[in-house]
């Protein structure tokens, strides 16, 4: 028996309506279950064939145990060794090596220290930086945001340098990006499935969460569409992403890739209403399935993205 194991947090709908659509699915051999964990002991194998991991970014234990997991053989969606070493500020810069549009981003460090540091750290770092032509790159208005993790926390917008300076000194160890804001005319978060399977849903970031996603949307350009969808399956392709979203804001018909990576994306009923949901439950269904069919024992079922594959193979 294969087993599909689905590892959560505060989740309700997504986690559920998953294991009874992979079940109802009647495949042979193969089931779907919630993961429970009594201990975790060095080199012991896993389970399961296939981990969807819905949590364990917020849950430093969990993600020892899934890149134990992994190792012993499980197909962990998505790949916790990855995801941890991703960031923002990278994503932008490998797009642009991609021929993808992305707004123009500088990386700042720490506003304070790290944790038992101090300047004597920092001998390689030129104090104060250049402001002035940085400010002039990225232009006003703009968004200060940490150049790691996901979510909306720590995110400011700012018109000025009086209000950079500001959320600058508010922003304490962690690490930021001054990003260009993009004033766009559409905007939209594109969902991508085992690297091909793509929902586009038009979004407003501008709405409170639970009206984002609209219900309504209006038809657009079929070459605006297609243009999308391929910067964002080339995006999953090169990361290695099996289940993530992509935020794109559109500025004069030209598509921005603003948010490249999400390892746990929104999949909630409540948020993501009832026809995305029925999609993303239905698209991770047949990909955990498909990955335990393809599951073998004793080697790596882990995805990894194209960036990785090349670079391993020139060397």
């Amino acid at each position: 028996m294969k087993k599909i194991g689905i590892l959560f947090g505060q989740e309700t709908s997504f986690p559920q309506a998953l294991a009874e659509r992979i079940n109802s699915l009647n495949e042979k051999d193969i089931t779907a279950e919630f993961i429970k964990i009594d201990k975790v002991i060095q080199g012991a194998s896993t389970d399961y064939a296939v981990i969807i991991d819905r949590v364990s970014k917020d849950i430093p234990f969990y993600q020892g145990y899934l890149k134990a997991a992994a190792l012993n053989g499980a197909a962990v969606i998505n790949n916790p060794f990855w995801w941890a070493a991703d960031e923002k500020f990278f994503n932008n810069s490998l797009a642009m090596k991609n021929g993808i549009n992305v707004p123009k981003t500088v990386l700042l460090p720490s506003n304070q220290h790290p944790p038992e540091t101090n300047s004597d750290f920092f001998q390689n770092l030129a104090y104060p930086l250049d402001w002035a032509s940085i400010f002039e790159y990225i232009g006003f208005p703009a968004y200060l945001k940490p150049f790691f993790g996901s979510g909306l926390k720590n995110i400011y917008q700012v018109n000025d340098e009086e209000q950079f300076f500001n959320a600058y000194n508010e922003s304490g160890q962690t690490v930021m990006m001054l990003q260009e804001e993009i004033i766009f005319s559409d905007y939209f978060r594109c969902y991508c499935i085992d690297q091909k399977d793509m929902r586009i849903v038009q979004y407003d970031p501008k709405q409170p969460h639970q009206l984002r996603y609209l219900k309504n949307p209006l038809p657009k350009a079929e070459s605006l569409m297609k243009r999308i969808h391929s910067n964002v399956v080339k995006i999953n392709k090169i990361l290695g992403y099996d289940f993530n979203t992509v935020e794109v804001a559109v500025k004069d018909g030209v598509p921005y890739a603003i948010d490249l990576c999400n390892p746990i994306p929104a999949a909630d009923i409540k948020l993501v209403g009832e026809d995305n949901f029925e999609w993303i439950v239905s698209s991770v269904a047949n990909m955990a399935v498909k990955r335990a069919k393809a599951y073998k024992d004793g080697v790596s079922n882990l995805t990894w993205g194209e960036f990785l594959k090349s670079s391993l193979t020139k060397n």
